[in-house]
């Protein structure tokens, strides 16, 4: 994963052969501090995310802000399937191929590729901050299905069978006033 904040992005960066090149040059990598700047923009933040090569396609990416405050706020920023965000701005699921039998899964959809630029919408230059992408795998089985699978026992009743492994970064901080 690269996640990468700066004010000037253009949308169109994921699309470049040197985004990380410019991402580094025009921002701050995840682990730095997003310098001040003389306007109120919002920050842009450029996230990609690939799958590991034996592992599972990618659902989806996130991008969470925290502040001080009562609650932080998550944003779906990118996602495979061609899915749509509903009225109340929830993603919907990506769908799962797991077979529960056999404890295996298809990479029949997601993406192995994720990668976008996004903008905070409700970003405001006096409140400090901080923004760290989250990647979601599509669905697989739980350890506990492949365990019961192997040993010919039954599924535990009271774990879910399936689960959908992130990764994430380290924070972009934005330090109002400083």
């Amino acid at each position: 994963m690269r996640f990468f904040g700066g004010w000037d992005y253009p949308t169109d960066l994921p699309t470049r052969a040197n985004m990380a090149e410019i991402g580094y040059r025009d921002g701050v990598p995840m682990g730095g501090d997003l310098p001040l700047t003389d306007t109120s923009d919002a920050p842009r933040f450029l996230v990609a995310a690939s799958k590991d090569a034996l592992g599972a396609n990618l659902d989806r990416v996130q991008i969470v802000k925290g502040w001080i405050g009562p609650d932080g706020k998550q944003h779906d920023v990118t996602w495979s399937g061609g899915r749509k965000v509903a009225a109340d701005s929830k993603l919907p699921p990506v769908g799962h191929t797991v077979d529960l039998k056999t404890a295996t899964y298809r990479n029949t959809n997601g993406e192995p590729q994720l990668v976008t630029v996004w903008e905070d919408p409700d970003f405001d230059p006096t409140l400090p901050s901080l923004y760290y992408a989250r990647v979601l795998e599509i669905p697989k089985p739980r350890w506990t299905t492949y365990d019961a699978v192997r040993g010919g026992l039954s599924l535990p009743e009271d774990v879910t069978p399936v689960i959908q492994e992130r990764a994430w970064s380290s924070p972009i901080w934005y330090r109002a006033g400083n």
